[in-house]
Order: structure tokens, then C-alpha cells, then sequence
């Protein structure tokens, strides 16, 4: 769950900033994200994005079709190869209906860690989420198909 302190800053943050249309919201987010990406604090944001989405007290995952467009939201702009195909693989999968915080964590890791192009540094010896080795190699199959 948010904490009350971070509730109550975006509460005052959201009247200073005047959001209170939707142009002005657009415009005060469009502000907020250069300010959250320049920040140092930027992995207890995206974690915070996550945590946001847990709306029952004792709810620990969050449903892929949420997962998909939080992942749009928080580090589309940022990873948009990544979470592109990351969606993809979301979507054309079985095996996961929900997303906890450590598979959600280790994501954004493996976006600033592994090269994208060919993922020839990604060992699945390393401490990934299953997720995430199941990610690679449905690229590379992909890949190794066309």
C-alpha cells in the first residue's frame, strides 16, 4: 500500500501543480516524469507504481493486464524496445496471470543490466526471476524462427 506521507505529497503536489484538468494533469505528469527520471530515487518510484496497484491489504500480485500497462506508463518511454516485447511475451503466454514485486523488480534490473539485442549477457544461473529466463528464451526462439 502507498504510505500516508507519499499520498499526502501527491495530494499537495497535485493542487500546486494545478491538475486539475486533464491538460493540466498531462502537463503536470509530463513534468513529474523529467523529474523522476533525472532523480536518484527512480527505483523507489517504480516500485511505488507497483505497491500503487495493490489495492486489498494483503494482496501481493498484480494481474498481467495491469502489469502490461503500468509497464507502458512507468518505463515505456524509457525501455520502449523492453517492454514492448516484454508486453508481448506477457500476452501470448499461459504460464503467468500475475506479477509479484520481486519478478517486477527484477524486470526493471534486467532493463538497465542485460543487452537487449541479443541478451549474450543474461545467465540464467544469476538470481532472476523464473520470469524473465522464460522471457529470453521465448525471444530467442522467436528470433531464431525468423
Amino acid at each position: 500500500m502507498p504510505s500516508k506521507a507519499f499520498a499526502a505529497e501527491w495530494q499537495r503536489d497535485r493542487r500546486a501543480s494545478r491538475a486539475d484538468s486533464p491538460f493540466n494533469l498531462k502537463k503536470a505528469l509530463d513534468e513529474l516524469e523529467k523529474e523522476v527520471r533525472i532523480s536518484s530515487d527512480y527505483v523507489e518510484f517504480y516500485s511505488y507504481a507497483f505497491r500503487y496497484c495493490l489495492t486489498e491489504e494483503k494482496q501481493r500480485n498484480v494481474d498481467i493486464g495491469s502489469i502490461c500497462e503500468l509497464l507502458k506508463l512507468v518505463l515505456g518511454s524509457q525501455f520502449p524496445d523492453q517492454v514492448n516485447l516484454f508486453i508481448g511475451y506477457l500476452k501470448a503466454q499461459n504460464d503467468y496471470k500475475v506479477i509479484n514485486m520481486d519478478e517486477w523488480m527484477g524486470f526493471y534490473r534486467f532493463c538497465n543490466e542485460i543487452n537487449f539485442s541479443d541478451f549474450n549477457n543474461y545467465d540464467q544461473q544469476r538470481s532472476w526471476p523464473l520470469i524473465l529466463d522464460d522471457f529470453v528464451e521465448w525471444v530467442r526462439s522467436y528470433r531464431n524462427e525468423n
